[in-house]
């Protein structure tokens, strides 16, 4: 009897939370659902001055145009050039460079780490021009190097950051014992510490991936003359015409480009899931 009372009670809450959290779903996601919807719309549904949430009669022309432009396979593919060598290069640089400054002690190492908090409060706009000029001077215009260095070094911090407290949870102890039974620092670092780290790579990689493969505003001031050496986000700019947009190549393209990033997450859902959650335990 006593229990009644307090489920009753509880439950009005639990409600008003699922309801606010449906809200917030379906707000979030709306966009999503519009965006691929306007794909599907023929052209007069698009242009309609009463939209509609819905269409009777989807269409692929859109996708069509999308497929049928020149050199899009050749973005496509510098977009996974690009995003892949991020994710790999700032999972291992990090795994690294966390490691050290967790376990190991030296001068400035307090510093290092204020310097990367600096570095994540720094809006990428205003570096946009002097990393301009860099890239002028190191010869890497219109080069996909130009878009792999910025993105490698913005992605570092919060990597670093990140797994620093993946590493610090795993127990000195173990690393003491494994060397008391003659394994080797190298040797416990990738067998033993990097699968246990592991789930925060995973959670760090989402990160990196989704702000390279959306990247507009490098691709846009680096790769000036040779658009064999753009990426995805470039090829928009087709559907975007002078006299009128052709809104339903613009919503087609960004639904392929939204593709890759879904497949990514299906991939690494369960251990994004427990890197975010903190999965390392002593």
């Amino acid at each position: 009897m006593s229990t009644l009372p307090t489920r009753w009670i509880r439950r009005p809450g639990r409600l008003a939370a699922e309801a606010v959290t449906l809200l917030v779903a379906a707000a979030t996601a709306f966009p999503l659902y519009w965006m691929v919807l306007s794909a599907f719309k023929p052209a007069g549904e698009i242009q309609s001055t009463t939209p509609r949430p819905w269409t009777l009669s989807p269409s692929l022309d859109s996708f069509r145009r999308v497929f049928e432009q020149q050199d899009f396979g050749r973005y496509f593919l510098n977009s996974l050039i690009v995003a892949g060598t991020v994710v790999l290069a700032s999972a291992l640089i990090a795994f690294l460079a966390a490691t050290a400054v967790t376990r190991f002690r030296f001068r400035f190492r307090t510093t290092i780490l204020i310097m990367f908090l600096v570095a994540q409060m720094v809006p990428v706009e205003a570096l946009a021009i002097p990393l301009f000029f860099l890239m002028r001077d190191l010869g890497q215009l219109n080069t996909l190097g130009s878009l792999v260095l910025p993105h490698l070094a913005f992605s570092l911090p919060f990597a670093i950051w990140m797994l620093r407290g993946f590493v610090r949870a795993v127990p000195e102890a173990l690393e003491e014992q494994a060397q008391i039974d003659g394994v080797s620092r190298t040797r416990f670092l990738w067998q033993i510490l990097f699968p246990l780290v592991f789930p925060g790579l995973v959670a760090t990689s989402v990160f990196s991936f989704i702000s390279t493969w959306n990247d507009f505003l490098f691709a846009k001031s680096f790769i000036i003359s040779d658009t064999s050496q753009s990426t995805l986000p470039m090829a928009l700019l087709v559907f975007f015409k002078p006299d009128e947009n052709d809104w339903g190549g613009i919503m087609a393209g960004s639904t392929v480009m939204t593709v890759p990033v879904l497949v990514f997450f299906v991939l690494v859902q369960r251990r994004l899931v427990s890197g975010l959650g903190g999965a390392v335990k002593d």
